[in-house]
């Protein structure tokens, strides 16, 4: 069993990402993103600081703004429309999930699909379902797609399984698969059986927010398994897979922590910069 290393695959994007912003700074470009987080949910605060640490690592101008759970929609709306038109700014990001009364779907159609560094904008969901390479692709995701490459894992042909059929995972996942010439089977809560679909698959990426959801019955020798579950079970952060004995069946298994979780950030990174190349192209 190889454990699937995205912490130490993240320090090698970063690593490749510090000197691309170096350059763009040399040009008169400072890579720059502006994360929008909406009221006070303590786990999303967590996430806009851990991204704020990694852009300061990286030599990314990190711009956050923090708006009360009050704030109107059309307030939001406004700052993303200042944002779209700020020519310094290259990536927008509104942390999720956001405040019962905006419309999450009005806010991310909103955001310039050329700074949707989340991938989330229907302009850049269409680019990648279409197999395009113009837009942004959605960091998770992708993620996983660079973590199964560092290890030279073809996916070509191999029966997949996509346990999650959320826009911000398992719906791009499943076309990034499927446009890598792999077989997608997507499940979902609703899914009858879900172990028919597990225990005859090459690859099966887990992304329920259901702790120990993949069981070692449900698996085969070998299996390749990408853990996308981050639960907090008694202090511990664990997640959707049982780790200790899915992995005596796995070839390759990511941990959790340490798996997915590094990589994601890793590619808001590496979108934030493509965009700022892009706005050093226009500035030629």
């Amino acid at each position: 069993m190889v454990l699937l290393d995205g912490k130490k695959l993240s320090v090698k994007v970063k690593n490749e990402l510090s000197k691309k912003a170096e350059n763009l700074k040399s040009q008169g470009i400072e890579p720059c993103l502006a994360v929008i987080l909406v009221g006070d949910d303590e786990a999303s605060k967590t996430y806009v600081n851990s991204k704020a640490k990694a852009c300061e690592a990286c030599g990314i101008k990190s711009l956050v703004y923090k708006l009360e759970a009050s704030t109107s929609q059309n307030e939001l709306l406004a700052l993303i429309n200042t944002l779209n038109y700020d020519d310094s700014v290259d990536g927008i990001l509104v942390q999720l999930p956001l405040p019962s009364h905006i419309n999450k779907n009005l806010i991310l159609e909103n955001i310039s699909a050329l700074k949707d560094v989340d991938g989330f904008h229907p302009n850049n969901v269409g680019y990648l379902n279409l197999g395009f390479e113009n837009g942004f692709l959605p960091c998770t995701p992708f993620g996983i797609m660079r973590l199964l490459n560092e290890y030279n894992i073809n996916l070509e042909g191999l029966d997949t399984v996509v346990i999650g059929a959320s826009n911000i995972v398992g719906k791009p996942m499943s076309a990034l698969l499927l446009n890598a010439g792999a077989s997608v089977s997507i499940c979902h809560i609703k899914t009858k059986d879900l172990k028919m679909y597990t225990k005859n698959a090459d690859l099966i990426v887990v992304a329920a927010g259901c702790p120990d959801l993949l069981k070692a019955d449900m698996v085969k020798d070998g299996v390749i398994v990408v853990d996308v579950g981050i639960n907090r079970v008694d202090g511990k952060i664990v997640g959707d897979v049982d780790f200790e004995n899915v992995s005596k069946k796995a070839s390759f298994i990511t941990p959790v922590p340490g798996g997915v979780g590094p990589m994601t950030i890793a590619i808001l990174l590496e979108n934030t910069i493509k965009s700022a190349q892009n706005r050093l192209k226009v500035k030629k």
